[in-house]
């Protein structure tokens, strides 16, 4: 059997940029896998995600030719509400045959709304064809009483859940086409009213956990992607509470931020298997293993073929090494007691970027438990938990949560708005040129 070099063991694996770059390639240039069949009506954030990784792996200018930039473009525009806001895919469009009865059919979506801005900002677009006026008068529509946002807008109700995702949208679709300035604007000669950023604050307060996270809804358990949600949207409209206690005019939030920062810092755990659970049978397996190891005079932790158990059960595993010791206990988790897993790189992570404390979580670890656990070593991208098939999800993410992290291989990221620094960069260009055309 070789041996295994201590460089070998303790180096930082090694991230396959070509083989992501492939990755993300073939997602953008062929159909997706079957199972994504079932998503067609989500195409603009699976776009958003393809798009999005592409620019942070810094190959989209070398994959895309000028025609094919502005074709998708195009397909984004195409999605445009024509009373403001983006649908999430064109085939809700009833084009000639639309009217007020079919309507309810087809609304524009708050996710959606905000997936196609950042998307049309990675991909240089001037802006010049949003309907800036009657999206923003839609996004005000899109609030309820309670401070919270819903989803579509249909026949007059908002629809959709009051979970602090759609806040983190609405808010990001608020700071793409006015920036953090507060108040009515003036457009095209007509008066828009801005948000209730007051209720909206006040929304994220009642949610905060008893433990420090944050919740969709008061009394529910804390999670990281709510989390990461409730402090960017924060930060989009500047009421965000980074130390002590919250200002009350204007209200700021979260109320008690060492708080949050100390349950995100708990997120980074050693438990990486989800199928690692022990039980009777597991037990008794263990107990005859262990027998077994006696008789062939095997007494240390090590297995006979040289492999370590780790903390599962190896007969569970791909296979573990004593490589899987050394990058366990490196990846985040998005709730209590729970394993890790990729996509929690980027929101618990992120979180922590937020709220301006970067260096509270250990970046080395993270980088080895995406590198050595979830990156794919075949297709590219990454899976949700060590040995999974590669998703876009969790593909985008862990490159955001890699270039958090640190990885000179990948661009840096702008953790609140989930997308390149380069592409956040054109913003003020942007918001001068809404200026000069009021």
């Amino acid at each position: 059997m070789a041996i295994m070099k201590s460089e070998d063991i303790m180096g930082e694996p090694h991230f396959d940029k070509p083989r992501h770059i492939k990755y993300w390639t073939r997602c953008l240039k062929t159909l997706l896998p079957h199972q994504y069949t079932s998503n067609e009506s989500n195409r603009m954030y699976l776009a958003y995600f393809i798009v999005s990784a592409l620019d942070l792996l810094g190959a989209l200018d070398s994959v895309l030719n000028e025609d094919e930039r502005q074709g998708y473009i195009d397909w984004i525009y195409r999605c445009q509400h024509p009373n403001g806001g983006f649908r999430m895919w064109p085939g809700t469009d009833f084009g000639a045959k639309a009217n007020p009865k079919n309507a309810r059919w087809d609304p524009a979506n708050i996710p959606a709304t905000y997936f196609a801005l950042a998307t049309l900002l990675i991909l240089k677009d001037d802006f010049k064809r949003i309907n800036r006026r009657l999206t923003l008068i839609w996004l005000s529509q899109m609030q309820r009483s309670d401070g919270s946002f819903g989803e579509t807008l249909v026949s007059g109700r908002v629809e959709g859940g009051q979970d602090p995702r759609f806040g983190y949208c609405a808010t990001g679709i608020r700071y793409i086409l006015r920036a953090a300035t507060e108040g009515d604007l003036s457009i095209d000669g007509q008066v828009v009213k801005d948000v209730d950023l007051d209720a909206f604050v006040r929304c994220v307060r009642v949610a905060e956990a008893y433990d420090g996270g944050i919740a969709d809804a008061p009394f529910h358990e804390p999670h990281a992607g709510y989390t990461f949600c409730s402090l960017g949207a924060l930060a989009f409209v500047d009421r965000l509470n980074t130390r002590g206690l919250p200002t009350e005019q204007p209200p700021t939030a979260p109320c008690h931020p060492q708080s949050v920062l100390s349950w995100l810092v708990c997120r980074q755990t050693e438990l990486a298997d989800p199928d690692a659970g022990i039980d009777s049978e597991f037990v008794a397996a263990q107990d005859t293993r262990d027998t077994r190891k006696k008789e062939d005079g095997v007494t240390s932790e090590a297995q006979a073929d040289g492999t370590v158990p780790a903390h599962q059960d190896p007969e569970c595993s791909a296979g573990v090494t004593i490589f899987d010791l050394l990058v366990d206990g490196a990846g985040m988790n998005g709730r209590i007691n729970k394993v890790a897993d990729t996509c929690y790189g980027f929101w618990a992570g992120a979180s922590l970027h937020i709220m301006q404390q970067p260096n509270l979580y250990h970046h080395e670890a993270v980088r080895r438990y995406l590198l050595g656990k979830t990156q794919h070593p075949v297709l590219g991208g990454y899976g949700k938990f060590p040995g999974d098939l590669p998703d876009l999800l969790h593909s985008y993410l862990g490159l955001a949560a890699l270039s958090l992290a640190g990885h000179d291989q990948v661009k840096e990221i702008d953790g609140g708005m989930c997308l390149s620094k380069e592409a956040r960069s054109r913003l003020p260009a942007i918001w001068e040129s809404f200026a000069d055309s009021r």
